[in-house]
């Protein structure tokens, strides 16, 4: 899976958030497994990013 460069670039979002966002979920990747990380050339970060990147997993900032 591949970072959708056109989502990144459109995106309006705080990039530090977005950020921590894609690290948090790479976290969540790593410990729980997800079906996009089934083929080896997937890289966790790179799906983290790209499933919040296309609204497959969402995020909130918690104070």
């Amino acid at each position: 899976m591949r970072i959708p460069l056109d989502r990144l670039e459109e995106n309006k979002d705080n990039v530090y958030e977005l950020t921590c966002a894609a690290i948090k979920r790479a976290k969540q990747l790593a410990i729980t497994g997800d079906s996009d990380l089934e083929d080896k050339s997937n890289k966790v970060i790179s799906v983290s990013l790209s499933q919040i990147l296309t609204k497959k997993t969402g995020y909130k900032l918690e104070n």
